[in-house]
């Protein structure tokens, strides 16, 4: 197991990443995934509010209910669960409105009371870094996310807010 450093949080070195949940893995196919992956060791699944929306039909948040349905049936301290925000076509950006709200519906989603990572799918230009952070914020001292993080945020879109 790997420190994430600065947190309590222990995680399998392979990262068990479920876009495919929901999309091309249906529920029972997911579920066999999860379970390999967390009889040989693993604990770390990484999705997003987004996935599977692209498939026809479906409108986003299909891998974290599938996770949410398999996890209800596990131990949830023994899991690293991380999703991310800003891309979903019905919550997109990184403002502190839609943050707060994509949480909610990613915690209903996982059938659970926190996430342990949560961070930013991509930048989001028009909402003020501040703003963003700071609901990031709000979402660890509210117990709602263990940690937050940016992704895809090129250096220079932190330095020029």
């Amino acid at each position: 197991m790997i420190n994430i450093p600065k947190t309590d949080l222990r995680v399998h070195p392979l990262c068990l990443g479920a876009n495919v949940f929901g999309w091309s893995a249906d529920e029972q196919e997911s579920n066999a995934v999860l379970d390999a992956y967390a009889s040989h060791g693993g604990n770390f699944i990484d999705t997003a509010d987004v996935y599977s929306q692209w498939k026809p039909g479906n409108e986003g948040g299909e891998s974290e209910t599938l996770i949410g349905r398999w996890l209800k049936k596990k131990d949830r301290q023994k899991f690293v669960i991380a999703t991310k925000v800003a891309l979903l076509t019905t919550r997109p950006g990184l403002s502190a409105a839609n943050i707060l709200a994509a949480c909610d519906d990613s915690l209903r989603r996982l059938q659970t009371d926190y996430i342990d990572i949560y961070y930013s799918h991509r930048d989001d230009a028009k909402t003020p870094m501040e703003e963003t952070l700071g609901a990031y914020a709000k979402l660890i001292k509210a117990g709602k996310c263990v940690i937050s993080l940016l992704r895809s945020i090129p250096a220079r879109a932190c330095k020029r807010r």
